[in-house]
């Protein structure tokens, strides 16, 4: 599938699509519509890059649909992933973080649709619309409190229990309930899960097929199914086995 780019117009984008997004769910029908007849729509086939770390920041972006991957290069060469952005939130707010460069590169982890405007109009937009700020910023923080997190991950646990807390902040944030447990709703590879916790490749490889063997999770196809939440929680270390 091409990747298909057009501006968004009247009719071709109704209005309850930004509707029930925090950054734009205090706004007016009228002022919804100003928003996205200033947009640009665009689909992204899995594993596109939207943008890319170092790259004159020129728009930003919020998800219609579809999953995206904030990839990070380390000094050493390495490829980080930093973050996973589901549907419906703001990326690419370097403005935001008073960034003209783009400080990692989004990468469809799937196929997705987003929208997008000039890095211009983002002062404009904080300024005229109610809550967009206010919901923009709490993101941020939202944001920098889970790499936060990540950080003292990385410090103070185990491999196993990195790879555990990973797995969780995925299922809690875009799990699907399944007939066998909690599904990641998008592609998770054993290399993906590398990248997220500093972890070899054949140390998650080997830790997820015990985990397989005792129950806790199912793992086919690139996708991750969370058989026993209580006990991965408990593998994670933050919460003490009864």
């Amino acid at each position: 599938m091409k990747n298909n780019r057009h501006p968004a117009r009247h009719g071709l984008l109704d209005e309850s699509l930004l509707t029930q997004m925090p950054p734009f769910a205090m706004l007016r029908t009228d002022q919804i519509r100003e928003i996205l007849d200033l947009a640009t729509s665009r689909r992204y086939e899995a594993g596109v890059a939207v943008f890319e770390e170092g790259f004159d920041a020129e728009r930003f972006y919020v998800l219609l649909d579809g999953h995206i991957r904030v990839v990070r290069i380390s000094e050493q060469g390495e490829r980080i992933i930093a973050l996973h952005i589901p549907s419906g939130q703001l990326f690419g707010i370097a403005a935001a973080l008073g960034h003209t460069t783009y400080p990692a590169t989004a990468i469809a982890a799937v196929e997705s649709v987003a929208l997008s405007w000039p890095m211009h109009l983002w002062p404009d937009f904080v300024a005229r619309y109610d809550g967009f700020a206010t919901q923009t910023y709490k993101t941020v923080g939202h944001r920098i409190e889970e790499m936060s997190s990540r950080m003292l991950e990385l410090a103070t646990q185990q491999v196993e229990q990195r790879i555990a807390c990973a797995i969780l902040r995925m299922i809690n944030q875009s799990g699907r309930k399944v007939d066998n447990g909690i599904k990641i709703d998008f592609p998770i590879t054993r290399q993906n899960l590398s990248e997220m916790t500093g972890a070899t490749l054949h140390t998650v490889s080997r830790t997820l097929s015990a985990w397989e063997r005792d129950g806790i999770i199912e793992s086919q196809r690139k996708h991750i199914t969370v058989c026993d939440p209580h006990k991965l929680v408990i593998l994670s270390g933050t919460l003490a086995p009864t």
